[in-house]
């Protein structure tokens, strides 16, 4: 009988623990996972969002999931095949983040040894997500804009004009229409990435995910 108790015990656990990882699978969205109403309602915008070819702005603090769920609108889009450029603006300078998302040509600045496409021409007919574009320059989003207006590039230190077609996905921890008021974020770029937002909500207020999440990592 003893052994008859353990075995049953074995077998409800196992039971259980197999309900407990379809339930996460069930409630897992392309990495993210949550069953909390306010994320469930990011997953359903996000599939609503990634079936058209537009550009979205996602908005939340730092370690939201900015980026998981700009991946997953990615996976979701009709270019899903196609590639996807992810750059941090704010872990770059001006010089560099122009080089690493447009190009350069050789000789273009000191150093430079060959010839190198952008992210925008590496993720042609793709998606390019800018992470923290609230913190570049305003002569950077000259530039920008100009891609998104115009869908060209033009790499550093060459007058050739590439054409490119890009979704570009942009995120902020900024409050940008604060920024396009204190005149440090252009206003045309704004109401450009902004037409379709995602407000990315805290942890603070999906409380009833943090068991899903605990469980998550731990497998």
């Amino acid at each position: 009988p003893a052994l008859d108790d353990v075995a049953a015990l074995y077998d409800q656990r196992r039971r259980v623990r197999v309900l407990e990882e379809q339930l996460l699978r069930d409630l897992e969205f392309h990495g993210i996972v949550g069953k909390s109403p306010v994320m469930l309602e990011v997953f359903d915008f996000a599939r609503k969002v990634a079936r058209h070819y537009t550009n979205v702005l996602l908005v939340g603090p730092t370690g939201t999931g900015k980026e998981l769920v700009a991946r997953a609108i990615h996976q979701l889009s009709p270019v899903s095949l196609q590639r996807l450029a992810v750059c941090n603006c704010s872990a770059m300078v001006d010089t560099l983040l122009e080089s690493q998302l447009f190009g350069h040509m050789r000789g273009a600045f000191t150093g430079v040894t060959e010839t190198r496409p952008g992210l925008f021409e590496y993720a042609d007919n793709g998606t390019v997500f800018l992470d923290e574009v609230g913190e570049t320059s305003l002569a950077m989003q000259a530039k920008l804009l100009r891609v998104i207006q115009n869908r060209e590039v033009q790499r550093v230190g060459s007058p050739e004009v590439r054409h490119v077609n890009v979704r570009l996905i942009a995120a902020t921890n900024r409050d940008l229409r604060a920024e396009v008021l204190a005149g440090r974020f252009r206003e045309d770029l704004f109401y450009r990435l902004s037409s379709i937002q995602i407000r990315i909500p805290t942890l603070s207020e999906r409380l009833e995910d943090i068991p899903l999440l605990v469980q998550f990592f731990v497998k």
